[in-house]
């Protein structure tokens, strides 16, 4: 059983998270990264204020096998808002 005290830590230091990575994405939609264009406004890193993403950099993948068009490809560090 946890104590009232160790309750009082686990509910305080997750609350702390959660403002915290809610800041970061806040911070981070207002970074434009003007080397990686973006017009996916449902990604969490985003600008919000233009069509930027707001990471230093992205990661570029594909679901296909043999990928022979841009349609195979997808951006793996999207993030749903």
């Amino acid at each position: 059983m946890i104590s009232s005290g160790k309750m009082y830590v686990l509910r305080n230091l997750y609350h702390t998270t959660n403002i915290t990575q809610k800041k970061e994405v806040q911070v981070m939609n207002n970074n434009a990264n003007k080397c990686i264009e973006c017009t996916v406004q449902q990604c969490a890193h985003h600008c919000d204020t233009a069509n930027y993403c707001s990471l230093e950099r992205i990661m570029v993948g594909t679901h296909e096998a043999n990928p022979a068009m841009d349609q195979c490809t997808d951006c793996k560090s999207f993030r749903k808002k």
